[in-house]
């Protein structure tokens, strides 16, 4: 079986800067995509940036400009290097990946404040 570990979340003030990891262990033969999402209270999951094979990327427009998505394939992770953190950045983010089916990580939560 496939399994997610995210690290990296924690507490930050605003405008500060934080990276995630995700790595992924166990019988992998390929990753289509990995991707980071996440989910404030009361709010519904949403896409923060995914990132292909071929490293394709895509943004949320919330994160746009902020935040730098990236992999390394030969390790099977994938990082998302958060800039200029917003309190609306507050939420558990989540590492997913796309195995033919999807898998996700247990969540690692973000704080922003001061």
């Amino acid at each position: 079986q496939v399994q997610l570990v995210e690290s990296g979340g924690g507490l930050v003030q605003p405008g500060g800067s934080l990276r995630l990891s995700c790595a992924a262990s166990g019988s992998i033969f390929r990753i289509y995509s990995m991707g980071w999402y996440r989910q404030a209270p009361g709010k519904q999951r949403e896409l923060v940036a995914t990132i292909t094979e071929d490293s394709s990327t895509n943004y949320g427009d919330s994160v746009k400009g902020r935040f730098t998505i990236s992999r390394d394939n030969a390790k099977n992770t994938v990082y998302l290097q958060m800039n200029s953190l917003k309190p609306d950045d507050t939420a558990v983010y989540y590492c997913n990946a796309d195995i033919s089916v999807p898998v996700w990580g247990q969540g690692t939560q973000v704080t922003v404040s001061s």
